[in-house]
């Protein structure tokens, strides 16, 4: 099989494959002589059926699904042999007939591929980029204990209701004149946020009620924009069914209940951190302050990492690529999606392919290697993370290593795993190649600045 490559452009070629007979008559042959020897023909025992009989049944197919694979096969080892990084997959030529596989070869197949655009990325001791070290002060571990007592918290009963309450109670449907309606909607143990109700006219008629008390009010003209919400506490079937509902409904409160944060004692210490590893609230701010500082590395880390891409991208300039080709391919992609989204998308998706390919030059560069353990790190911190986002700071290793495994087994999720780990490695590296021009900065600075 000849193949050549015409790029004057630079960004993109022409890939040409010429296919001759020889190139696949003895595997299509191969392939009819194993289907021949399953092929279930009637009036023929398996096996015996004239090959004529199976070439004209089959030969067809399996000449394409040969000479298919047999291109790709070849087209692959072409660009992995010279070396050619081409960016996304090769598509037909624009413009080129459909071969037709039933003439007789040779065959000329023309694709279209788009190659990586030319440019150093390189970092070294002359380059200088910001690293911030942000600082924390008693106001910030005081919003800490109170976001994690308002995690901790939990809903106790009272008899008035005041503004966020929860209230439950049994709600019947009207007729016109007030009376229960024979047959009409009736919900018990009903429960809701009267301050979620969107108009105030509305909510105004549970203000200060007590348990036992009756309020007539009207679904509709208090949820005016969601038949979701009035779906919800109707208890209805489908949700299209709240746009008919237009009657005043009664609302008898059984229960109101009010969320109540937890008390900063040694409960919550053990809830946050673990049984006996905080004595005193002294410890447990202690252990707040140094968990914070650890989140501010971790924030200062990040920044860096998107100050260096900056950097990066300002010190490489504008990069040019096959723009039409590289909708093509995105486009082929998204296919779902439209012409539409390609053209709305596109810039951004370059933006990130030019940091894509200038970061796997650094890294190369820098010699990162990344490990199945660096990759399961990652998935245990993420997981830790996640249940710190519910005020669980104490989850066993072996919980948090469960976890990890699961999610491990997902293959989008593992992905972004390896990335997470290769800016991991890469921001640790590039803390000693570049000179870091270090400024001391304030948690509420630093919130303005991202």
């Amino acid at each position: 099989m000849n193949i050549s490559l015409e790029n004057p452009e630079k960004v993109s070629g022409v890939l040409t494959l010429v296919v001759e007979e020889a190139d696949f008559a003895g595997d299509v042959e191969k392939q009819l002589k194993e289907y021949r020897k399953k092929a279930n023909v009637p009036g023929f025992r398996p096996g015996n059926a004239p090959m004529g009989l199976i070439k004209k049944q089959v030969g067809a197919q399996v000449k394409v699904d040969v000479i298919n694979r047999l291109v790709g096969e070849k087209l692959y080892g072409y660009i992995q042999e010279n070396k050619i990084n081409m960016l996304g997959e090769p598509m037909p030529h624009l413009g080129e007939e459909p071969v037709d596989l039933d003439a007789a070869a040779p065959y000329t197949l023309k694709f279209d591929i788009a190659i990586a655009p030319e440019f150093k990325a390189e970092l070294s001791d002359k380059d200088t980029i910001v690293y911030y070290d942000i600082t924390t002060d008693d106001a910030i571990v005081d919003q800490q204990i109170e976001a994690f007592a308002s995690r901790s918290g939990s809903f106790q009963k009272v008899e008035e209701y005041q503004e966020n309450d929860r209230i439950v109670g049994d709600i019947r449907e009207l007729n016109e004149d007030g009376s229960a309606k024979e047959g009409g909607i009736t919900v018990s143990q009903a429960a809701m946020l009267p301050s979620y109700i969107k108009v105030d006219e509305q909510k105004a008629l549970f203000q200060g009620c007590k348990v036992g008390d009756i309020i007539v009010f009207n679904p509709k003209k208090a949820y005016p924009e969601s038949d979701v919400e009035i779906s919800s506490l109707l208890k209805l079937e489908k949700k299209e069914d709240a746009a008919n509902i237009t009657a005043d409904f009664s609302f008898q409160v059984t229960e109101i209940s009010r969320y109540e944060k937890h008390a900063i004692d040694q409960e919550l210490f053990d809830q946050v951190y673990g049984e006996g590893e905080v004595k005193d609230e002294a410890d447990f701010r202690a252990k707040v302050a140094e968990g914070i500082k650890d989140q501010m590395v971790q924030n200062a880390d990040f920044r860096f990492i998107q100050d260096v891409r900056k950097y990066v991208e300002e010190k490489i300039g504008e990069v040019k690529y096959a723009d039409e080709l590289m909708k093509r391919i995105m486009l082929a992609n998204n296919k779902d999606k439209g012409m539409e989204f390609v053209e709305k998308n596109y810039e951004a998706s370059i933006k990130e392919l030019t940091w894509s390919l200038a970061k796997n030059q650094i890294v190369e560069a820098l010699k990162i290697k990344i490990e199945d353990a660096d990759v399961k790190a990652v998935a245990i911190d993420m997981t830790r993370m996640q249940f710190a986002q519910y005020g669980m700071t104490s989850v066993p290793e072996e919980y948090l290593n469960q976890y990890a495994e699961e999610m491990l087994k997902n293959r989008e999720q593992v992905d972004n795993f390896v990335n997470a780990a290769v800016d991991r490695k890469l921001m640790a590296a590039l803390k000693e190649v570049v000179k870091l021009d270090k400024k001391t900065i304030s948690f509420e600075e630093f919130s303005k600045l991202v």
